[in-house]
């Protein structure tokens, strides 16, 4: 919509607004909204959802390594098609170069096709809904089936639908930081006053897709829906790229740091061979070669491979991944924050006592606190459906529904910790009714009931009430105090400034007991390198009762207040040292994890709540439930669908195993070619002809690279999984520096053998003394010999160094893996005696080079073992 639309729309009668919008008070009818989804569209954004199938494929055929590939079949083509004799024009080597192409990009695309669908599968199951009334009945629907003249009912919690403007509102505070960057809420009402606001998000009376509600509740009309909206209108501006993960920023250098490897010795290569044979074409298409040898193509599909096979791993175990992205941030985890209530208890709070100032149960106290929680039309939590439940047992409900009316509410919000109603009679008393957390209901009360008798709350009374809350606390029970006031006087609506000279009659005290595995669930976190820290609104003596229950150290917990009083460097290491802190607001909750992330830690937040919804943004992971409001379930990376610590662990230990296949393939591959680039620099110095052609080179990387696509499902050592997994890019750095030249030695150790000793034993001599026929042949024998040495040394090095056990006989690969891997060292070995060897201009290999490939073979995956052991004893961990 324009800004002439909006002011239309802010300032038009809601008379003539329901007329434009074929509605009423009751709603829509199944009927017109059909009619009005199809006459005003709707509600589902076309921007930023999906990235077209032409995009899609340009990323996956397009990258910084089969760019590589492309010059060099284009070169190919020219060479040895378009400027070769008609007689030996041959397109052999073109086709292979466009195989490889062809292969990376389309498993690329297959997998992040893959990726995508996958991704809007798991959330499809985490469903964002709204309340909508209609054919005169509330109903919750999915916020994509709302439409243009529906009547919304929200309350704290809820996200905008689409754009509305209000009927009617009470205390109604809006975050519409999304659309504007402003942290701090605004609040809204249904009768504004604003005819020429400074933008069209200040009308006070309009509320905008994208924006939260923080507090109060309303009732709204829907003015417009999907990109007819403020936020779909500038749906790309705001759908901006998401802050790269650590795995993300590590992928990318290296890759960056694997090509400008490339760049700087694939010169040096083209420089010796052209002064070595005398032919700087060939010299030239060798270095190429070589480039495109020392590139993991395949990296991009490893990892979306990875990343599609253990969001839906995770998803059979109850845990749906929205962002794939947050996978390896998920395995990095080694603090975990949580709130207390529904997390580490029962999901089922249940309402032991209802007492009097005297200690005595008394249902008096518990139909004011059913009519406070009945009534009010705010975010009802668990201890409402609690209150509600046990009135529903004890008193008769219905009587009360008739002979009480509302008149009023001030909804509940994280500064004052309470609510009230206000309730008339049959008879026309009015009262208001306040509930909420002891400090706050002798805040505002300055009266106490004992026996039917009022009295002043003195100091002494004051610690009577203090020490009664004190006892339930130490039994691990919640309390709420209840108060009421009678014919509270007011002109216009009530507001908080009206809670005030209240009677405190009485205790609501919860119960909320631990769930069976969560101390279990502790104790696996902690096995596995998770810290576990809790961060609860909660009070000090039920958080204290409960987290001994469940295992917690609970030396010293500090509280809301406290944090106020720490300046900046002490709060750094107040929240490394200690492990439980109550009584915080949302905000505090948010800072706390900030200050762990600054401190260097991988933080995961779990939550369900409104307040936790900024602690989850905040944090690396934010991780929810699939019954959490719908900021919370907004705000997180993560969805769990059962709420329990042991899903959790679970999932953290998916996601390092995750992390672990991906590892195997960038540090073994980044490695081989590293060593791969030294024996071609030996090579180059020590022979009298190009070590090997440049079309054996792409079909080797092409046999290997196939054998790699089986990495995404090996399995991790148990070990392995023990710690938390974060990128390190020196490692990559390190671990080529330790194993590249280890394949190095056997490299040129097969070069003397097949130079000195296999080649001339088979073809008749030293090459110097060969004619050009015979040099031709034994070129064709020196290259099949280094093509299946280095296949199988590349191949097997895989099997060693996934593990830091002795391969093969402590830890063995997946089936999939041995499968595939030996198929591709199978293919590669019989490849010289094939026609497509001799297309590939390779010779069949002699008895005695098999007997020497084994023991090289043996002895280089000794040598291996060895150095990985040192390497191991240096840095401590192998991937």
């Amino acid at each position: 919509m324009n800004k002439k639309q909006y002011f239309e729309f802010a300032t038009t009668s809601i008379t003539n607004l329901f007329d434009h919008f074929n509605t009423s008070t009751n709603g829509l009818t199944t009927l017109d909204a059909e009619e009005n989804r199809q006459q005003f569209g709707a509600n589902q954004l076309s921007n930023g959802k999906k990235t077209p199938l032409l995009v899609e494929i340009l990323k996956a055929y397009i990258t910084p390594f089969t760019l590589v590939l492309i010059t060099l079949a284009i070169i190919s083509f020219i060479t040895d098609y378009v400027i070769a004799p008609p007689g030996e024009r041959d397109l052999f080597a073109v086709f292979i170069i466009t195989l490889m192409v062809v292969v990376s990009g389309t498993m690329t695309l297959i997998q992040s096709v893959k990726s995508n669908r996958a991704t809007e599968q798991l959330k499809s199951l985490v469903k964002v809904t709204t309340n909508v009334r209609r054919n005169g009945e509330a109903i919750e629907l999915p916020i994509e089936d709302v439409v243009c003249g529906d009547i919304i009912k929200l309350a704290a919690g809820d996200m905008i639908p689409a754009d509305l403007r209000l009927l009617s509102s009470k205390d109604l505070f809006i975050s519409q930081s999304s659309l504007t960057g402003e942290s701090y809420p605004v609040e809204k009402i249904a009768e504004s006053t604003i005819l020429e606001p400074q933008s069209d998000t200040s009308y006070d009376n309009l509320l905008f897709m994208g924006s939260d509600v923080i507090s109060g509740s309303a009732e709204a009309l829907v003015i417009a829906t999907g990109n007819d909206t403020m936020f779909g209108s500038i749906a790309d501006t705001l759908s901006e790229k998401p802050i790269p993960t650590s795995f993300e920023i590590g992928i990318n250098k290296t890759s960056m740091l694997l090509i400008k490897f490339m760049a700087i010795m694939a010169p040096f290569v083209v420089i010796i061979n052209g002064i070595t044979i005398n032919n700087w074409l060939e010299a030239f298409l060798f270095g190429l070669s070589v480039a495109v040898g020392l590139t993991p193509e395949m990296l991009p599909m490893i990892v979306t491979t990875n990343l599609v096979k253990g969001s839906n791993k995770m998803a059979k175990e109850g845990t749906i991944i929205k962002n794939l992205n947050a996978i390896q941030n998920f395995g990095a985890i080694d603090v975990l924050c949580t709130d207390k209530t529904g997390t580490l208890t029962q999901d089922k709070i249940i309402l032991e006592y209802h007492l009097n100032c005297n200690g005595l149960e008394d249902d008096r106290v518990l139909k004011h606190a059913y009519l406070n929680s009945y009534y009010q039309t705010g975010l009802k939590n668990l201890l409402d459906v609690a209150i509600i439940e046990e009135a529903n047992e004890l008193l008769d409900v219905a009587s009360l529904n008739i002979n009480y009316t509302k008149v009023d509410e001030i909804p509940f919000d994280f500064e004052r910790r309470r609510m009230s109603v206000v309730m008339q009679d049959e008879h026309g008393k009015r009262q208001m009714i306040t509930k909420g957390a002891i400090e706050e209901m002798l805040a505002i009360s300055s009266f106490v009931e004992y026996d039917g008798r009022v009295m002043p709350i003195t100091a002494k009374e004051r610690q009577t009430i203090l020490s009664k809350v004190e006892e339930l606390n130490r039994d691990g029970m919640r309390v709420l105090g209840v108060s009421q006031k009678t014919n509270p006087s007011v002109e216009g609506e009530f507001s908080t400034k009206d809670e005030a000279n209240m009677v405190l009659i009485g205790y609501l005290a919860f119960l909320d007991p631990p769930k069976e595995t969560t101390k279990a669930a502790l104790e696996a976190l902690k096995e596995h390198g998770v810290g576990v820290k809790v961060f609860t609104g909660d009070n000090e003596l039920v958080t204290t009762t409960v987290c001994q229950q469940v295992g917690l150290p609970v030396e010293t917990i500090i509280s809301g207040d406290e944090l106020a009083t720490f300046s900046d460097d002490e709060l750094k290491d107040v929240v490394e040292t200690h492990q439980i802190f109550v009584k915080l607001n949302p905000t505090q909750k948010s800072d706390l994890v900030t200050l762990l992330r600054e401190n260097g830690h991988t933080v995961g937040f779990m939550g369900d709540g409104i307040n936790d919804a900024a602690a989850m943004k905040a944090a690396d992971v934010g991780i929810s439930v699939d019954t959490a409001v719908d900021i919370a379930k907004e705000s997180a990376d993560v969805i769990l669908l059962e709420k329990d610590l042991m899903v959790l662990e679970k999932g953290i230990l998916s996601g390092r195993e995750i992390f672990g296949n991906i590892m195997k393939y960038v540090k073994t591959t980044a490695s081989s070619n590293f060593g791969n680039m030294f024996s071609v620099l030996a090579a180059s110095l020590m022979l009298p002809f190009i070590p090997m052609l440049p079309i054996q080179i792409l079909f080797l990387n092409l046999i290997y690279d196939l054998s790699c696509i089986s990495i995404p499902w090996d399995r991790m050592d148990k070990e392995y999984l023990d710690k938390p997994k974060k990128w390190d890019a020196s490692s990559i750095g390190n671990f080529m520096f330790w194993f590249g030249p280890t394949s190095s030695v056997f490299d040129i150790t097969t070069f003397i053998l097949m130079f000195y000793y296999i080649c001339p034993q088979v073809i008749g001599g030293p090459f110097h003394t060969l004619d050009a026929g015979q040099k031709v042949a034994f070129i064709a024998l020196f290259h099949a010999g280094w093509f299946v040495e280095s296949l199988w040394t590349q191949t097997l090095v895989l099997h060693t160094l996934r593990t830091p056990k002795i391969p093969f006989l402590q830890s063995n690969a997946s089936f999939i893996m041995t499968t595939i891997t030996s198929l591709g060292i199978i293919v590669g070995t019989i490849l010289p005696f094939t026609a497509l060897g001799t297309n590939l201009d390779l010779a069949p290999l002699p008895g005695n080079y098999w007997l020497w490939l084994i023991i090289t073979v043996l002895a280089y995956l000794l040598l291996v073992t060895v150095v990985k052991h040192f390497y191991m004893k240096k840095y401590g961990e192998l991937l």
